[in-house]
């Protein structure tokens, strides 16, 4: 069996590029919320960081996973729990 490791920086906005991050205690939930969600997904997030209108996501894929389907589980989950909490 061949080792295989895929290392990714994804980088997205907000919507419109508005600052709804703002808020750092809020940012900092939305990261930690990120990485628990990920973890339960069972994706290997190496960092998540970013500023009031942008995210940064260091992300480890495995060889059997999907970055469209990876991202659009993180990112899609975390603006619906973003906009539930502070929306």
């Amino acid at each position: 069996m061949s080792y295989v490791k895929i290392i990714l920086h994804c980088v997205w906005s907000t919507k419109n590029r508005l600052p709804l991050l703002s808020d750092r205690s809020q940012r900092e939930t939305l990261f930690a919320h990120i990485c628990v969600n990920a973890k339960e997904k069972g994706i290997w997030v190496g960092l998540v960081g970013g500023h009031v209108d942008h995210l940064h996501l260091i992300l480890y894929l495995g060889k059997d996973q999907n970055l469209s389907k990876v991202l659009q589980l993180i990112k899609g989950e975390a603006s619906h729990w973003f906009n539930k909490q502070y929306a």
